[in-house]
């Protein structure tokens, strides 16, 4: 009887231990119900067991009177009306503990809407974080695509820049050698022609 009234506060106190949300005074107010509950169980469970102590005395004491069925028949009605108030008082017992775990688990399922809302909430916000972030990097890529390829435009015209300005003095340098050609053809053909 001992070891299931601490069985059942070990029980109870595991469930209090795991529903560490609830405020203390929550808690408390449990505890001391479910401790009575355990409490009325365990006298019920004594009573019990004293009322069934008393019908074996009684039933022995019945066996040396002279109306032995009369006298066991009015020790059962007595061991009846005491059980009665035994199951009354264990059912009552049982009711009260019911009602706690009732509450609790009421509780428990309340706390974890409210966590289960509040993490839809904070998914919600790194979602956002997160796509927010992309979009970040998306605009700074496009950026640099954007500078790479207005870098890599102005490379092409000054290359192609480069490239006429030494076209230029490539027919500049090749004009000048022709005049210089002609000049001397012309010296050599006014010599030649004296």
């Amino acid at each position: 009887m001992v070891a299931r009234l601490i069985a059942l506060l070990a029980i109870s106190g595991s469930v209090l231990a795991a529903d560490g949300g609830s405020s203390p005074e929550q808690q408390a107010d449990w505890q001391q119900r479910l401790d009575n509950a355990a409490a009325l169980q365990a006298e019920a469970r004594a009573r019990q067991a004293e009322a069934d102590e008393r019908l074996a005395q009684k039933n022995s004491e019945c066996l040396k009177k002279f109306r032995v069925n009369a006298c066991q028949d009015e020790a059962r009605a007595e061991h009846m009306a005491v059980m009665r108030e035994v199951r009354r008082q264990e059912n009552k017992g049982k009711a009260a503990e019911r009602e706690v775990k009732k509450e609790q688990l009421a509780d428990h399922d309340q706390r974890a809407a409210e966590t289960a809302r509040q993490r839809a909430a904070d998914l919600r916000v790194r979602e956002a974080e997160t796509a927010a972030a992309r979009q970040a990097v998306a605009a700074e890529e496009a950026a640099t695509r954007a500078d790479k390829a207005t870098k890599a435009e102005e490379g092409a015209r000054r290359k192609a820049a480069e490239a006429e300005k030494q076209r230029k003095k490539q027919a500049d340098h090749e004009a000048r050698v022709a005049e210089k050609m002609r000049k001397a053809d012309r010296r050599a053909a006014d010599a030649a022609g004296k």
